[in-house]
């Protein structure tokens, strides 16, 4: 009883601490609208290198580290009843604590070695979230999550070069002529954080996870930690061409991608997964289009709102006791309102259903997409996703709402203090859009200057999307979609690939061969890599793989 009493009461702590923090980086953003301050401390000098740790605060930094920590908050209180009858309690709060504080680093971060701090601490604190249940399940998907992120690791430690050929660490104002290098690499290292195709298997991998931990990494937490550095850096200085194209092509795949896996998915968590993955592309497709502000605001709503979906998840979870196959949960919300108010309306923002907080972001991007002039097959793509978000979604509702009840053992003795928590997110969910719609109207005047057609267009995607998924019947059985078109088998087995790389390397530096000779080794290691990766030829081989990739980029750049 007493170590119950030392629970709640650390709990409550982090609970209105974290608020506290959230009214005063908010009032704090309210007065900062346009000034920013930087607090530089110089660590090390070497000639005319200088290395510093840098702490920026602005509108930006204060208004997303606030809400990170009233997400935090909510996760806190959530998962003092979620997490209630775990043994490593304390354990788990102290992981999630620096986890937080990682995020919050990241976001103040003014310099490269406070981002590699903030960076690496996110890296660390997620591997040992994910793994925290210790099973064969959870090991496997946190060495997937980390092997990925090493690579964003590496990238970002790559442009070190750059800032001592800059002579500072500071990441504002960079010189022209290193700021392409510099973002080069950094997307890249984006890329591989926010999940973006062909980088995206450790995102439905990482739900190994405790809900509580879902909720946070996939809302505001670490799928968000690359796009808010990529924003931080497109304000400074506008992207090349190239890199706007890499941008769209990445955020167009991804939507596309989450939203067929999402169609084909039957467990819980992973289709509120693969919907992360496919509004994750949307942000990465605004930053496409050179539209920072946006991407920003579709992270604000997204973020209240999929931490929202979340939290639901676990409650259905601890009411069906741990069953997470939607064909087994039927109608488990019939008996619940409120829980059903929550689900329903965390829904219907993430499809973009008008007036609620993602309807302002979401549209706002579609409006700009189809105002400029970038790549049809980009645009194609893009509606194509939009259109499937609200199949997967209102299928999820069809099963929870109003599908045929199961034989699955079903509780509803959940306390109150389970549904305190989704208020603020709720509150959040409905009216965070239209605030920043009346505080800045000057990032919305292109919605009122767009032809009739265009809203048509929208408004006709969206209710065919919504109509096909309430009269779809059977869904499944897809193992190209299941396995996110291989990237799964491709990343769990690239301990393959890296020795087939080692093996042609020791054969090149053994001496010159016949140019035959040469290329025949290399075939006949692709084939053996196909091989011993499983790969499932009955429905695609690795070679039609490869021409569907290749067909991919020709359409791409023959249609620019």
């Amino acid at each position: 009883m007493l170590v119950m009493f030392h629970k709640q009461r650390i709990t409550v702590l982090l609970f209105v601490f974290s608020l506290f923090l959230v009214m005063v980086f908010m009032g704090m953003s309210t007065f900062m609208m346009n000034n920013s301050y930087m607090l530089t401390l110089d660590i090390l000098s070497l000639s005319t290198n200088f290395f510093e740790l840098s702490f920026l605060v602005d509108k930006i930094s204060l208004s997303f580290s606030g809400l990170v920590c009233l997400i935090s908050a909510c996760v806190f209180m959530f998962g003092r009843w979620y997490m209630s009858m775990d043994l490593f309690y304390w354990r788990f709060i102290w992981i999630l604590l620096s986890f937080v504080i990682s995020m919050n680093v990241l976001v103040y971060s003014g310099s490269l070695l406070m981002l590699l701090v903030g960076w690496d601490g996110l890296g660390v604190s997620s591997f040992a979230l994910i793994i925290y249940y210790q099973s064969s399940e959870s090991l496997g998907a946190g060495f997937l999550t980390l092997l990925i992120n090493r690579i964003g690791d590496v990238l970002i430690m790559s442009t070190m070069f750059y800032f001592v050929l800059w002579g500072s660490s500071i990441m504002v104002n960079l010189g022209e002529s290193f700021f392409h290098s510099i973002m080069f690499l950094l997307c890249l290292a984006a890329l591989t954080k926010s999940a973006q195709y062909p980088f995206s298997a450790w995102l439905p991998a990482a739900m190994a996870a405790p809900t509580p931990v879902s909720a946070l990494v996939h809302s505001s937490t670490l799928v968000t930690a690359g796009i808010y550095i990529l924003i931080r850096v497109l304000n400074t200085m506008s992207p090349s061409n190239i890199m706007c194209s890499i941008l769209l092509f990445c955020g167009s795949l991804t939507s596309l991608v989450g939203g067929l896996c999402a169609f084909s998915e039957n467990d819980l968590k992973k289709v509120i997964a693969y919907s992360t993955l496919s509004q994750l592309g949307v942000m990465i497709f605004s930053l496409g289009l050179n539209s920072p502000s946006l991407a920003l605001l579709h992270l604000y709503t997204h973020a209240m709102f999929k931490a929202m979906l979340f939290l639901v998840a676990g409650c259905i979870l601890m009411v069906a006791y741990g069953t997470q196959d939607i064909r087994l949960l039927g109608s488990v919300t019939k008996n619940s309102p409120v829980l059903l108010v929550f689900l329903n309306t965390s829904t219907f923002c993430l499809i973009g259903l008008p007036f609620l907080s993602a309807y302002y972001s979401k549209h706002s991007i579609l409006y700009v997409m189809l105002s400029s002039k970038i790549n049809v097959f980009a645009v194609f793509v893009m509606l194509m996703a939009t259109m499937l978000s609200g199949v997967y979604m209102f299928r999820l509702l069809k099963a929870l709402n109003w599908g045929n009840s199961s034989q699955t053992l079903i509780s509803f003795s959940l306390p109150f203090q389970l549904y305190l928590p989704l208020f603020p997110l709720y509150l959040g969910s409905i009216v965070l859009g239209w605030f920043f719609f009346m505080v800045d109207m000057n990032t919305y005047t292109l919605s009122f200057m767009v032809p009739d057609w265009v809203d048509l267009l929208l408004y006709f995607l969206l209710f065919f999307g919504l109509f096909f998924g309430v009269f779809l019947n059977k869904s499944g059985g897809f193992p190209m979609l299941i396995n996110m078109f291989y990237m799964e088998p491709l990343w769990k087995r690239s301990n393959y690939m890296s020795n087939m790389l080692l093996t042609q390397v020791k054969n090149f530096e053994v001496g010159w061969v016949e140019p035959y000779t040469y290329f025949n080794s290399i075939w006949l290691s692709i084939n053996s890599f196909s091989r011993k990766t499983v790969w499932p030829k009955v429905t695609l081989s690795f070679g039609a793989y490869v021409v569907t990739v290749f067909v991919m980029f020709t359409c791409w750049y023959s249609w620019s």
